[in-house]
């Protein structure tokens, strides 16, 4: 199993079980093996021996069943036989894995958010799609918990009255922390500078200079959404704004910029209700920023 041997090892019985199950036909013969149990025997050998299988090795390597190129992907989805001469099912596995990276199209991306019970409108799909294109270029894969963030953030996102363009911070042990914030509305754009306790507070300063909206922050919380040094960071606020609070949430593998995406859709939030209540007919067409 694994090929492992005493010296130069030998050869890897679930690559010969498998050849021999998968042309017996061809070469007459049948194998009684139970392969269902090859991944699991495969992977109990490693905790007990301590020698680890690498990820390209045939059959239990943890690429073998993984497809990352979309024109793999896709081949993959419409059927699985383009690419696999044999099923995961067949040696342990319950299915192949769509490694979702910067290759992946946007196929494989609706089949990921379907399998993690999403169901996206075209329009939808399009923006998530978007924020997943960005956060592939910065690492390797994306994680469904990194999934989920974009879902929340840029699907279910409000009406977008301000959005970042540019974001520059300079912070340190002997430096007063500033930040420079670029935001845009509708076609224009307006750029300012604040300094604050942190590189957080200063670009928060910087955002009510621009919007002349001043907010109080309530609740700040960051957490992982998964694991690793590339691993994206999901900033939420809460922000009170003339004794309304407004949430806001944005995930990014950048925990400042993050933070400010938060705050920037509490406040765009913020502005959506009073958009609403002048509709209504309930404040004066001036409120609001």
């Amino acid at each position: 199993m694994n090929g492992i041997g005493e010296r130069a090892g030998n050869a890897a019985l679930e690559e010969i079980v498998m050849a021999l199950k998968t042309r017996s036909t061809a070469l007459g013969v049948h194998v009684q093996v139970e392969s269902e149990e090859i991944v699991k025997s495969s992977r109990l050998l490693s905790s007990l021996t301590g020698m680890m299988v690498q990820r390209n090795k045939a059959i239990v390597g943890a690429n073998a069943f993984a497809h990352e190129a979309g024109i793999h992907q896709d081949g993959v989805l419409k059927s699985a036989i383009t690419y696999e001469i044999m099923t995961p099912q067949s040696v342990g596995i319950k299915h192949s894995t769509l490694v979702l990276g910067k290759h992946s199209g946007r196929h494989a991306l609706k089949q990921r958010f379907t399998d993690l019970g999403y169901t996206l409108t075209p329009e939808e799909l399009d923006r998530a799609y978007t924020s997943f294109c960005a956060i592939a270029d910065q690492k390797k894969e994306v994680a469904d918990e990194e999934l989920v963030a974009i879902i929340e953030e840029r699907v279910t996102a409000p009406e977008e009255y301000y959005h970042l363009e540019e974001l520059h911070v300079s912070t340190g042990t002997r430096v007063r922390p500033t930040a420079t914030v670029e935001l845009r509305k509708g076609d224009k754009k307006f750029v300012d500078s604040a300094t604050g306790d942190g590189p957080v507070d200063a670009a928060y300063r910087a955002i009510e200079r621009i919007t002349g909206i001043s907010g109080k922050l309530t609740e700040y919380v960051l957490k992982s959404v998964s694991y690793g040094h590339d691993t994206i960071g999901e900033a939420f606020v809460r922000v009170d704004f003339d004794g309304v609070v407004f949430n806001g949430r944005a995930a990014s593998t950048d925990v400042i910029t993050g933070s400010v995406k938060a705050y920037l859709e509490a406040l765009n939030r913020a502005q959506t209700s009073i958009r609403l209540k002048q509709e209504a007919g309930a404040l004066p067409m001036e409120a609001g920023g």
